[in-house]
């Protein structure tokens, strides 16, 4: 085959991958990174961003294990709009933290969500459609940083498996793809209410790259409230 005619399909290959977009996709949830003082301690974050609305709870039932429970939610159905999407996630996770010093904190997470993503189908040699999928999560969550009554903050680097399951795929549902998913979360406030904010990426590892459109970026601001948590007047 001449390198002329090889240019040729090559250059129409990517033109038909530059005019289309694949759906569903994965849009990953806020990191809940609570950096627990004590047991008792109750925290409940409300958030927006580039996963839409996110709400979180986390409590300390020992003065070393935390359990929480996440949800995700998205609705941009504007028919008009490329960007059409819809999805709704809950996850729960169990884990354990620990003091260092007064101040610094350390916590590990695991746990198991489930949820369902509608997305907008565009090729310009094929037809419009609406697409849905199921999927399955797993998530291992390490996490380090400071706890105080005016600051918190913490760098969290999740680690996740996602199994997604669309209508009419034409690859295996039970086909994991990893995600290394770091952040860093800034609560800054007084004591009981605080505000926060979220920064991160999402980059799929491994040999084989998802056959499924994802968000690459982390972005979440909100408020996050705490009840019981012991301070220590100086």
């Amino acid at each position: 085959m001449k390198r002329s005619t090889c240019f040729k399909i090559t250059t129409i290959l990517v033109l038909i991958w530059s005019l289309s977009s694949c759906s569903p996709e994965y849009i990953p949830n806020m990191v809940n990174s609570p950096m627990f003082s004590n047991a008792g301690e109750f925290q409940a974050t409300i958030a927006t961003g580039n996963s839409s609305f996110d709400a979180q709870t986390a409590l300390a039932i020992t003065d070393h294990i935390g359990i929480m429970v996440n949800g995700s939610y998205g609705n941009e159905t504007n028919d008009s709009s490329d960007d059409f999407h819809k999805h709704s996630f809950l996850e729960g996770g169990i884990g354990y933290y620990e003091k260092i010093g007064e101040n610094g904190r350390y916590e590990f997470y695991g746990g198991y969500g489930f949820g369902e993503a509608k997305g907008y189908f565009k090729n310009a040699l094929f037809d419009e459609q609406i697409t849905d999928a199921k999927y399955n999560r797993f998530f291992l969550q390490p996490g380090i940083g400071i706890s105080t009554g005016i600051f918190d903050g913490s760098f969290s680097p999740r680690f996740v498996l996602v199994q997604m399951d669309p209508k009419g795929a034409n690859y295996p549902s039970t086909q994991y793809d990893a995600f290394f998913e770091p952040v860093i979360t800034s609560k800054i406030g007084y004591k009981y209410v605080k505000f926060i904010a979220q920064f991160g990426v999402s980059i799929p590892i491994g040999d084989q790259a998802p056959t499924y459109e994802h968000q690459r970026f982390i972005f979440n601001f909100g408020l996050n409230f705490n009840l019981g948590r012991k301070y220590i007047d100086l």
